[in-house]
């Protein structure tokens, strides 16, 4: 199958959706399709080789974080190029009323394609969806069939766009997670465990400025416990949160393999986010790696950890109730082990052998039906 993929988001910047993208799009390679990925990029030689860059990028503040999009007359010649080129059986557009290649994309394909839209937003609330949406109808009736990643973003997706979605979640290699080796340097002991956490430091629906409340009420009961922060941003900002900079490890922005190593090394995962989750990404991959999880009691993250059942929440916001989650995880190591194998036999629903067989099956649905 011909299968062109679109994103909006620029490539060459990590992200939640190019990441999806990019793993779908080589689980799709590995099965033999022929597959080829637009999306803006600034740095192009960073693009991997089945990519084809769709321009340069503007950042765009948006849902609590920047989204670095690309839009305007020469985007849209080159997705008009790449749709010609690309012949697809199938077009595949990630978050179609994204003002980007996304959206370009949705206006250039011909109303003949089977094209199938992914939406990955979960925003009752949004103002500017409300408003766009009366603009592109007439574009969003090209759509031949609609994906959301959650029940979250599937809700969105029927208050602002009309009609339904079928759920399909994000995907993972578990078992690069679950086969990743713990780094000595990263691994706890019974007086010193490890609590992780990985997400942008300068965005504060992350839950950074959480953590570090966090963090000294942990530490009054169990001194020796290391939290290692993972991400992108100021470290230097983020250190004045603290009370001790000491405190806490920051690693800076890692690779792949070293957030597998992590995830693989830490006791316990604490996603303490504020909001704006339409999935939890992070989450199945701390569950892949054998970590126990500690999350925010966001919807997106509670469906995830089956209600509990595969991981603790506690009280979005709750520095207290995190912090009393956390030590009673490392205050019970058979609980933390059960609790983690347990997380881990769920994060299988999630891999991407599963998941891109269903949104397989909704590509040849659609092709059958055009």
């Amino acid at each position: 199958m011909r299968i062109g993929i679109v994103c909006p988001y620029s490539f060459d910047v990590p992200g939640g959706v190019q990441f999806h993208v990019r793993d779908l799009a080589e689980h799709l390679l590995g099965l033999g399709h022929h597959v080829r990925v637009l999306a803006p990029a600034d740095d192009e030689s960073t693009l991997p080789s089945f990519a084809d860059p769709g321009g340069n990028v503007v950042a765009v503040p948006y849902n609590g974080s920047v989204a670095r999009l690309s839009f305007g007359p020469v985007t849209a010649a080159r997705v008009r190029r790449w749709l010609a080129e690309g012949d697809f059986d199938v077009l595949h557009v990630h978050e179609p009323l994204s003002p980007s290649t996304s959206l370009l994309a949705l206006w250039a394909a011909p109303p003949s394609s089977a094209l199938v839209a992914t939406f990955h937003t979960a925003n009752l609330r949004s103002r500017a969806m409300q408003a766009a949406f009366p603009l592109l109808r007439p574009s969003l009736e090209k759509i031949s069939a609609r994906i959301a990643v959650s029940e979250d973003a599937r809700r969105t997706v029927v208050e602002h766009v009309g009609g339904d979605a079928v759920v399909i979640p994000n995907g993972v290699f578990t078992r690069a997670f679950a086969d990743a080796r713990p780094r000595p340097e990263w691994t706890g002991t019974p007086e010193r465990p490890v609590v992780a956490f990985v997400g942008r430091l300068d965005e504060p629906r992350k839950g950074l400025p959480l953590l570090c409340e966090v963090v000294p009420l942990v530490r009054a009961v169990v001194p020796g416990c290391r939290f290692l922060v993972a991400g992108r941003g100021d470290v230097a900002a983020a250190r004045e949160l603290l009370e001790d900079p000491g405190s806490v490890e920051f690693l800076g922005a890692v690779d792949d393999a070293a957030k597998e190593s992590l995830l693989a090394s830490a006791d316990v995962y604490l996603a303490p986010h504020t909001g704006g989750e339409s999935f939890g990404i992070v989450l199945v991959e701390a569950m892949a790696a054998g970590a126990a999880v500690v999350a925010a009691d966001l919807g997106a993250f509670r469906r995830v950890l089956g209600d509990g059942a595969h991981g603790r929440v506690f009280g979005v916001g709750d520095a207290r109730a995190a912090a009393d989650a956390v030590l009673e995880l490392l205050a019970d190591p058979q609980e933390r082990r059960r609790l983690a194998a347990a997380g881990q036999a769920a994060a299988q629903r999630y891999d991407w052998s599963v998941v891109a067989g269903e949104v397989l099956t909704v590509y040849e649905t659609v092709r059958a039906a055009r």
